[in-house]
């Protein structure tokens, strides 16, 4: 991984959020500094005389207007776990840290969503953007629930106090500062979708044609995981007029029932090799501690019923080898992550890192850029980098290993982690501290460095890593990267969706 320098990145887009006084505070009344125009015509306050008063009569003073000793209160940088909010104040965000920032509310908060691959073009830089995801619904009751597809178009530029009005780089719609336009198309879901995945399209390829499936899959709070047809949804987003099949997306395309009434939240997709790139393979992990595999084939999708069984509790999060077909990852709130090969005999881990954390593992992200990185977040807050050359397999006499590297910023549970889709150093991360995060493992911190940036950042010692904070939002799930839209971040909470892009990535 290339390193820079802590200075590269600027103290200014560390943090976004800024603390100020709520609107409804008193303001005080003042007066700045003027000028007097005929200032040279006059000595002094005294020499001010009446002519046309009469002898012996008093003449009111003049007296000078006194600038107020009070000024304005200054924006401050608002660091989380130094700064805490007074009742009177609120967070405003720093527009000169974003490119773009859009914030959208949904009827229904979506614990989960997947973003979805379209044929616009990759390395997209030109505004305004649109990008497409999946999501499914946390709703009141569990008949009122869906799984949606939501199209974000007019992702304008981020307007800037000073920002030129002409560009002759830029046409005149990418200055235009409009709200984005969230349309969505929605189908009926059995309960509450605690985790919905897209299934994988190979990178620069389009997507596929409107007579071909394209599938996501969800995990239902009662315990079934669904495989949806959502492209009859996507065309109808993009085509007036469309009117799709009912009983071709209306209903799950397959039901994987292996994990009987135990819900869960682990799940991912792959394809298989190139030998047969139109198959599918499916992961599923439930709070019982099983994994089920699903296998996709000419004529439908295939259940196996023997599970993966090496983890003793809840089984949190999973991610497929992004270069070995048959090897995936898992963890747990055991306190373990557990690496795998479909192909060993008994389905039981082939290596693992136990403990990995100091409480539950509950998400974890593998490196598809150097794919012996792995990253893991606990439920302790503590984000954590494993070199997986360095894990020894069950029953070796080496030690358990050691992350290469180690954060402790987050003050609430980590709730989603992901690395950039093209830069090996790169990831974010959110907790349940409210916070979006983005990191470097490439920044490098001289010693001379390190006075300077404790003295302007408070008493908390902020990681050269951490390139930015993203704040709010109120109870952030989790966040993607938009692998077409290089730098760009979405991300759900209780209060809707974020996305945004920063000068630091």
């Amino acid at each position: 991984m290339a390193k820079r320098s802590a200075t590269d990145s600027s103290l200014d887009g560390l943090l976004s959020g800024k603390s100020r006084r709520s609107r409804d505070d008193p303001q005080v009344d003042e007066i700045g500094e003027f000028e007097d125009a005929w200032e040279d015509e006059l000595e002094s306050d005294e020499d001010v005389v009446d002519a046309d008063a009469p002898d012996g009569m008093d003449v009111d003073e003049v007296h000078a207007i006194e600038e107020s000793e009070e000024q304005p209160q200054a924006l401050q940088t608002f660091i989380p776990g130094t700064h805490v909010l007074a009742k009177d104040e609120v967070l405003e965000p720093d527009d000169s840290v974003y490119i773009m920032r859009h914030s959208m509310d949904v009827t229904w908060s979506c614990l989960s969503f997947d973003v979805l691959r379209d044929s616009l073009g990759d390395e997209r830089q030109r505004f305004p953007a649109t990008g497409y995801v999946v999501a499914g619904t946390q709703a009141a009751r569990a008949d009122e629930n869906e799984l949606s597809v939501f199209k974000m178009s007019s992702l304008h530029r981020t307007q800037r106090d000073g920002d030129n009005d002409e560009d002759d780089d830029e046409d005149e719609d990418d200055a235009l500062d409009e709200d984005a336009v969230l349309e969505f198309r929605s189908v009926p879901h059995n309960g509450g979708v605690n985790r919905v995945r897209a299934q994988p399209l190979p990178p620069s390829t389009p997507l596929v044609p409107a007579s071909q499936p394209y599938y996501a899959a969800t995990w239902s709070e009662t315990g079934m995981v669904y495989v949806w047809d959502i492209r009859p949804l996507i065309e109808s987003l993009d085509v007036p007029g469309y009117s799709w099949e009912r009983t071709r997306s209306n209903k799950p395309t397959f039901t994987i029932n292996s994990h009987g009434r135990a819900e869960g939240f682990a799940m991912d997709w792959a394809a298989s090799a190139a030998a047969n790139p139109s198959a599918l393979r499916l992961l599923t992990g439930d709070v019982h501690s099983k994994i089920y595999l699903t296998t996709s084939t000419p004529s439908g999708f295939n259940a196996l019923a023997q599970p993966f069984t090496s983890h003793t509790s809840s089984v949190e999060d999973i991610q497929w080898s992004p270069s070995e077909p048959t090897v995936f990852a898992s963890c747990s709130a055991d306190h373990s992550i557990q690496i795998w090969d479909v192909r060993s005999k008994g389905r039981r881990s082939v290596t693992g890192i136990d403990p990995a954390h100091e409480s539950d593992v509950n998400v974890i992200s593998w490196n598809r850029n150097t794919n012996y990185l792995l990253i893991s977040g606990g439920d302790e807050g503590a984000i954590k980098v494993w070199d997986l050359r360095n894990v020894s397999k069950p029953g070796s006499p080496r030690q358990v290993a050691s992350p290469v590297a180690a954060f402790t910023w987050h003050n609430g549970p980590i709730t989603s982690i992901e690395w950039h889709p093209t830069e090996d150093s790169i990831f974010a991360a959110s907790g349940a501290d409210d916070q979006v995060t983005l990191w470097d493992l490439g920044v490098e911190q001289d010693d001379d460095e390190t006075g300077s940036m404790n003295e302007v950042q408070g008493s908390r010692e902020v990681p050269p890593q951490l390139l930015f904070v993203h704040q709010g939002q109120r109870d952030v799930k989790e966040i993607h990267w938009h692998p077409q839209i290089p730098g760009a971040v979405i991300s759900t909470a209780l209060d809707g969706f974020n996305i945004f892009k920063t000068i630091s990535v």
